[in-house]
């Protein structure tokens, strides 16, 4: 909410006066301030700017970012080095097991194309430490041969990006290592919904089913099989259709009991859903299912409601998707 982000928001302000007292923090209501709200086009609430060198122009934003400490680590990764430089295998263990999740760059050559994604993307995703090594012996320590982005789980690798000048973008980046503050496959609920729109991948995945189901178990696992190899490009969503309080999300997709269990696409930008043309949910479906809308050849999704019994009986007949095409043309 607004009023947790704000007092978020007064905690850094708070800590960085006596850590970087250059830095100054301001608090704008605009629904009093019109000419501000549309100078800087501020459309959602509440939005952070961070302004530079005392200019007007284009200040930078600062989305998805709710904690106290994740604002202190990204003002400071904005005005000096995002990542941290690793010479040993010691240093990289210490980074590893600060947190929870921790992403070290592995370089032959600490500069170069590769290097200065890595470096903007650390600076976006503040809630993890980075660090960046050229060392043989930490690359030899964790076997890695190729200029690479590994993410660390609790100490352990779980995932590995090999890097090519040229090849990755910091969105692209941006997106999978966030991926990774979330469970592979996340159940959708109060909790969690914040959480999944603050993961900037637009393409969701979305798998309606009752969890009590004796089906459920074998139909989750193909799921989570599936989820791995889009990890980045689309993330995967579980709905619980027995749970009363994710009736917006039937509503919006205008799903009901009789099709579950049902699965849709939906890019949260476009507003555009797809539905799985397979009603198995195997892993092959699911596959085929995220290449065919990843690739553009999946079909749009245009729900209707059912066509009432008396559309026919008045003079102005009612009209909904399954039967407009045939009765005006």
């Amino acid at each position: 909410s607004s009023q947790n982000l704000s007092e978020e928001f007064a905690e850094a302000a708070r800590q960085l006066k006596k850590e970087a007292p250059r830095i100054q923090f301001g608090k704008i209501d605009v629904t009093h301030q019109h000419d501000l709200r549309k100078e800087f086009k501020i459309q959602q609430f509440p939005t952070v700017k961070f302004f530079v060198d005392g200019s007007r122009e284009d200040p930078i934003d600062c989305k998805g970012v709710r904690q106290a400490s994740a604002f202190i680590t990204w003002v400071k990764r904005r005005t000096g080095p995002s990542t941290v430089l690793i010479n040993s295998t010691d240093q990289a263990e210490a980074i590893i097991n600060t947190d929870d999740l921790a992403v070290i760059g592995f370089f032959e050559e600490l500069h170069g194309d590769s290097v200065e994604v890595f470096c903007e993307t650390a600076r976006d995703v503040p809630e993890m430490p980075f660090g960046m090594t050229a060392s043989k012996e930490v690359f030899a320590n964790y076997g890695i041969q190729t200029n690479a982005l590994v993410v660390f789980k609790k100490g352990r690798p779980v995932h590995k990006e090999v890097l090519e000048d040229g090849r990755q973008n910091k969105l692209d980046l941006t997106r999978l290592i966030k991926t990774f503050t979330l469970d592979l496959v996340t159940e959708y609920n109060l909790e969690t919904s914040v959480k999944i729109f603050d993961v900037p991948v637009e393409n969701h995945i979305l798998l309606f089913t009752p969890t009590n189901s004796e089906t459920f178990n074998g139909i989750y696992e193909n799921y989570k099989s599936a989820a791995a190899e889009f990890r980045g490009k689309i993330m995967f969503v579980l709905v619980d259709t027995n749970e009363p309080r994710n009736g917006r999300m039937f509503e919006y997709f205008r799903i009901r009991e009789v099709d579950v269990p049902a699965v849709r696409i939906l890019n949260v930008t476009s507003d555009a859903r797809y539905k799985m043309p397979a009603d198995d949910v195997t892993v092959k479906n699911l596959k085929k299912f995220c290449w065919s809308y990843l690739n553009g050849k999946a079909k749009l999704h245009l729900s209707s409601e059912e066509i009432p019994e008396d559309w026919d009986k008045m003079p102005v007949k009612v009209l909904v998707g399954k039967n407009f095409n045939k009765i005006v043309f």
